[in-house]
């Protein structure tokens, strides 16, 4: 890279930046930081639980919006340093530090462009993933796992972490079914993207004649439901069941009752949990998942209603795809919502979906759909 070529790359980031600060409404974000603030002072605040929890909340999200966007200026400040210091003095040590900067200010306002897109009341919470399986035993089971494993890996790579719920391991192999919390900032406003049905095509690996088989595994994702949020459930709308847990975690789990089964009566919603070796903590994981379920039902009764609205037919979940994962005769990854697709379907599989988010967020956001 010379001179004039970073010279044009500091430019078209000083206007990304600008853009960033307009769409996020930095300004404004000031103003009511300041405001909160004041807010938090005022005698008897804490009296008032709930809007104490939800103005903290609000205090902290702005505040980590605002200390993103100023330490991205100062990067610029320090890369726009470098570079006229480099120009000055033909200095070349000066000059890679403003290109390093560049390099990484581009990562970090690809980020925050993303981050404009949302504006969803829970998209700032943790996220609860489960993965079911559609017909087929052993080839959807195998692929519920290569979508676990999809999901775990653009975790590891975007700093968030995965805190596994309940797992059901197949007969022979993969998964007949997982819920797992994603945990980090923003992780359901960018996780809901993957709300839907899978498909999967390949040339399947526990087939003797190597025939082509198409598979599926429907991904459901709900926003971690905190304990301040105002959701009716009766202690009477309530059946528990407990059982012994299977699978890995030793004698302990497998000799007691320490798996619970939750019952949503009214709704037939059912959550079950197994992971921890406490049945007061799986019955805990597992109001949050209920919780997180109910929460996504009155969103999707509520979306289903404005479709309705406009005149548009509701989609049959399982014969819905939002997505088909190619792998013979041709590789190619296709989001059928927003025709995003990528030819390097590995890439895929390795967590490389930060493009179908961005795509997906863009698309929900001039389609006005509520998650």
């Amino acid at each position: 890279m010379d001179f004039d070529t970073l010279k044009i790359e500091i430019n078209e980031l000083s206007k990304s930046i600008e853009k960033i600060k307009e769409a996020l409404g930095y300004e404004n974000k000031l103003k009511e930081i300041k405001k909160l603030e004041e807010e938090s002072l005022l005698p008897g605040f804490w009296d008032n639980k709930e809007n104490s929890t939800k103005v903290v909340t609000k205090m902290k999200n702005i505040k980590n919006i605002i200390q993103k966007i100023d330490e991205i200026v100062r990067e610029l400040s320090d890369a726009k340093g470098y570079f006229e210091l480099a120009e000055e003095l033909n200095d070349n040590l000066s000059f890679k530090e403003s290109q390093n900067l560049v390099n990484k200010l581009k990562e970090s306002t690809e980020k925050l462009n993303i981050e404009t897109l949302l504006s969803g009341e829970y998209d700032f919470n943790n996220a609860i993933i489960t993965i079911h399986p559609g017909a087929g035993g052993t080839e959807s089971h195998d692929w519920a796992l290569m979508l676990y494993r999809m999901y775990t890996k653009w975790a590891s790579k975007s700093k968030f972490q995965i805190e596994v719920l309940d797992m059901q391991e197949g007969e022979e192999a993969g998964i007949k079914s997982v819920s797992f919390l994603v945990k980090g900032e923003n992780a359901y406003g960018y996780l809901k993207s993957e709300n839907g049905v899978h498909r999967l095509v390949r040339i399947s690996p526990f087939d003797a004649n190597s025939r082509r088989h198409t598979s599926f595994a429907a991904v459901e994702v709900m926003p971690e439901i905190s304990d301040d949020i105002q959701l009716e459930i009766r202690p009477e709308d309530i059946q528990m069941d407990v059982y012994r847990a299977s699978g890995a975690g030793g004698q302990h789990v497998n000799k007691t009752s320490s798996a619970v089964r939750l019952k949503h009566i009214p709704s037939g919603i059912v959550v079950t949990c197994q992971t921890e070796r406490s049945q007061l903590q799986n019955r805990e994981n597992a109001m949050k998942m209920l919780k997180s379920k109910l929460y996504s039902k009155q969103m999707e009764e509520h979306n289903k209603m404005l479709k309705e609205i406009k005149g548009e037919s509701a989609d049959n979940a399982w014969g819905s795809q939002i997505r088909s994962y190619v792998f013979c005769p041709y590789t190619l990854v296709k989001d059928h919502r927003t025709g995003y697709e990528v030819g390097n379907v590995q890439a895929v599989m390795d967590g490389k979906i930060d493009g179908f988010i961005f795509e997906y967020l863009k698309f929900i956001k001039k389609s006005g759909i509520i998650e």
